[in-house]
Parts: C-alpha cells; sequence; structure tokens
C-alpha cells in the first residue's frame, strides 16, 4: 500500500513526496533540496519552509535549519507553471459510482506534467466532480481526441485496469490522412492487419521501430472513406503500444493529417487550435468486470477534416 501523503489534494492536485537521504554531505533537509533543485531560486525555496509549506509525514512543517536525517520523506506542493489555457471543455459521457467516461478534446493531456497542470484532463476532472480518487484506467495522446475512461474508486479500479491489461476491451479509432499518389493501387491491400516491434526509448518524444523483433504493436487498418486529398481509416488495435496508430498509418504511407511526430519529427511550435491531430478514440466495448453486463461508448466528436463526417455513426 503506497505512503498516504499528509497534505490533502489542492485544485485537483496531490502534493508531492521527496525522498531524502538519511546521510550526506548536506547538514540540513534544505540545503539537500536546494542542491537538488539546482535549477530553482535557492531563496524562493527556503522562503517556501518558512511558510511551513515543507511538511514531514505526519504533517509537521519544517523550519529550514531541520537537520539532515530528521526525516526520510518530505511532502510539499509543486508550485503550478504559468500554463496556455487549452479552450475546449471536456464532456462527461457517463457517471457512476465507480467509472467515468469523459469525451477528451484535442490538446489536452490525460495527466498533469510538464507546463500542463490545471490543464490536464485528470486535473480538470477532479475539480469538476470533485472526486479526488479520481484515476485514468487508460490514457489517450494530448493530440488525440475522443474516448477516456477513469476510475472512481480505489476498490474497483483494478478490475477495470485487468480488461486493458488483458485486452478485453474492444477500441476503434478513425483517422484522416493525406491521400498518397497511386492510391487507387494501394487501396486493394485494405483491410489489413499491420504488426510491427515499437519500443519507446528514454529521453526520446518517439518511439522507434524494431525490424528483426517479435511484433508487440498490431493494429486491422480499414477503409471508411477516401475522397478528394484524403483518406479516413477505421483503426482497431488489438495491443496498446505508444503511439502506435500513428506509427502503423505513417509505415503505410498514410501518416495522420497535422502529426507533428510521425513519419517526421517536425520542431516544437505552439499549438495550432485550427490544426489538431486527425486522430479520434471512437468506440470502447466490454464486458463490465463488476456486474457482467456488456457496456459500450460512443465519442461525441468528429474528426474536423473527415471527407464524410455526417457518415460516421455517433460523429
Amino acid at each position: 500500500m503506497g505512503m498516504l501523503s499528509p497534505l490533502p489534494m489542492r485544485d485537483g492536485v496531490g502534493a508531492t513526496r521527496l525522498h531524502v537521504p538519511l546521510t550526506g554531505e548536506w547538514p540540513t533537509i534544505a540545503a539537500y533540496m536546494i542542491e537538488r533543485f539546482f535549477h530553482l531560486d535557492p531563496e524562493r525555496l527556503l522562503v517556501r519552509f518558512d511558510r511551513g509549506e515543507i511538511v514531514a509525514r505526519d504533517g509537521r512543517p519544517l523550519p529550514r535549519d531541520t537537520p539532515l536525517g530528521a526525516e526520510e520523506f518530505v511532502w510539499y506542493y509543486r508550485e503550478p507553471p504559468e500554463e496556455r489555457e487549452i479552450p475546449f471543455p471536456i464532456d462527461v459521457l457517463h457517471q457512476d459510482d465507480d467509472l467515468v467516461v469523459i469525451d477528451k478534446p484535442h490538446f489536452l493531456p490525460t495527466t498533469p506534467g510538464g507546463k500542463y497542470v490545471q490543464n490536464s484532463a485528470l486535473v480538470r476532472l477532479r475539480n469538476l466532480l470533485g472526486i479526488p480518487e479520481l484515476t485514468p484506467i487508460h490514457r489517450l495522446d494530448r493530440a488525440t481526441a475522443g474516448l477516456l475512461m477513469f476510475s472512481a474508486r480505489p476498490e474497483t479500479r483494478g478490475a477495470y485496469q485487468l480488461m486493458f491489461e488483458n485486452r478485453e476491451v474492444q477500441k476503434t479509432y478513425e483517422a484522416v490522412s493525406a491521400r498518397p499518389e497511386g492510391w487507387e493501387q494501394d487501396a486493394a491491400r485494405f483491410p489489413l492487419v499491420y504488426r510491427n516491434h515499437i519500443v519507446k526509448p528514454r529521453a526520446q518524444l518517439c518511439v522507434e521501430v524494431v525490424p528483426d523483433r517479435e511484433p508487440n504493436a498490431e493494429t486491422l487498418i480499414e477503409i471508411q472513406h477516401a475522397d478528394g486529398d484524403v483518406v479516413h481509416t477505421l483503426l482497431h488495435p488489438h495491443s496498446g503500444k505508444m503511439h502506435q496508430l500513428r506509427v502503423h498509418l505513417a509505415a503505410l504511407g498514410l501518416g495522420i493529417l497535422h502529426d507533428r511526430f510521425y513519419p517526421v519529427l517536425e520542431p516544437e511550435t505552439p499549438d495550432d487550435f485550427d490544426r489538431p491531430l486527425q486522430l479520434l478514440a471512437r468506440e470502447l466495448r466490454f464486458v463490465d468486470p463488476l456486474s457482467g453486463a456488456p457496456r459500450e461508448f460512443t465519442t461525441r466528436r468528429s474528426l474536423a477534416f473527415a471527407p464524410d463526417a455526417s457518415a460516421i455513426s455517433g460523429a
């Protein structure tokens, strides 16, 4: 069981726990933290001690002269970053005692991290519903829109997480890609199942494909519609590797419209809200592990660049 925080959740975000060495060259816990967080202003960190914002396991505020070895763990709230507002709402599609299902907009990350804290689906939803125990059962890329499921109770969370681990959830996505040259010949290959081996190296934004290894990523790809300059596909992933759908379509010459990672990583620029990644988590189907009843959820969103969005059921 995890160590409980002595600090309550604040604005939908829990306190951070830091492990402090019990021995070392630092005379105080504050001195260790100043060296550990060398990128921060030391005086600003010391002021946080003076304000009682750094606490021990029992919730006691620690003064700045607390000697090293007095506490093995300390807790504090991260100072929130300056965030660019993501101007798109979350739509709650379903809520019961155990499960919450939302329609996530493009550009909103699933969980807080980096420059997005309040502008994350998890923190927004905790604040909106007043449920601090909410935890995502699976994840969507920040650039991807659509269905996202959250556990509302720790007691039943594992049952829903196990569905994804055992690949018992049927997932359908849709994507819009630029129509490649020679499409008439390529179209005859579909529907097809694409497989490869994907790994995510540390400290890299993109995943890599390892050609000579046993496939660990598999997607059934169907053509929904092709019109003018675009191709609209339905995607049924059997596995859930990071960026799997984006990599698979790019490998087939159908890189998703406005994908800044694949097939070529582009320089980082501010979000262009008029050019969202054309990838949408459309449907989720599974047998509820608690009730045994079949459940199905469908997004209410659609892809702006789809050739015939009105023809998509539920779009």
